[in-house]
C-alpha cells in the first residue's frame, strides 16, 4: 500500500525548519532563548495600521 499524496499547493503543518527548531533550539543550542528581536529602525519603518484598501 502506498500513502496518499498531498494535493499541489498544500503546505505541510510543520516545515523541516520547524522540526529542527524543536529539536535543536533557535540557534542550534537546545533550550536556549531566541535572541532575535526587531531593531529600533525596523520597528519605526513597520506600519502600525495596515489599510486593507477596497475590493473594487
Amino acid at each position: 500500500m502506498t500513502r496518499p499524496r498531498e494535493q499541489n499547493g498544500v503546505e505541510p503543518p510543520r516545515s523541516e525548519d520547524d522540526i529542527q527548531r524543536e529539536q535543536l533550539g533557535p540557534r542550534g543550542v537546545p533550550d536556549a532563548p531566541d535572541p532575535a528581536r526587531m531593531t529600533p529602525q525596523r520597528e519605526k519603518k513597520t506600519p502600525k495600521h495596515i489599510d486593507p484598501g477596497h475590493t473594487s
